[in-house]
């Protein structure tokens, strides 16, 4: 019996701020915009649909909000074809919140399944790492447009 697993992108970060704030980090697209996006259309609320851009590169998605469970959990679609990207906050203690990202369902043949997965495993670990900084120092590392130079629209 041949079994396929279909891959997925999972990555994690222990942010030292406590699991509301963190949260509300990412649901709030005015933070979120600090060290991921460059601007986002709306909060993050079951059922809202979303655009987030990355003016940087000229670049946007449109994304479909299907679950939030308020300071524990947000699960959206996006892309085209659609996959899911799940976040996970844990509270540990009173400031301390473990962030875990899943992202999955990608199409394409095996290969591509994998390629995709790579790809978004290495966009997220530097979301959770500018995320980190900027909640913990408020610092914005530019991780996301120092990413790709060469690909800025803006420079």
């Amino acid at each position: 019996m041949d079994i396929q697993i279909a891959p997925a992108a999972k990555t994690g970060m222990l942010i030292r701020r406590p699991s509301g704030e963190v949260f509300e980090a990412f649901a709030d697209p005015a933070v979120t915009s600090k060290f991921w996006f460059s601007k986002g259309s709306s909060r993050l609320t079951p059922g809202a649909k979303v655009r987030w851009d990355w003016e940087m590169y000229g670049a946007s998605a449109q994304v479909s909000v299907t679950a939030v469970d308020l300071g524990r959990r947000i699960l959206v679609q996006w892309g085209e074809p659609p996959t899911t990207i799940e976040w996970i906050f844990e509270a540990r203690g009173e400031d301390q919140t473990m962030v875990t990202i899943t992202n999955s369902g990608f199409a394409g043949t095996g290969d591509e399944q994998v390629a995709q997965a790579l790809d978004a495993m290495e966009g997220f670990s530097l979301l959770l790492a500018g995320a980190k900084a900027y909640l913990e120092h408020g610092v914005q590392l530019n991780l996301v447009p120092d990413r790709h130079p060469d690909a800025l629209v803006e420079r």
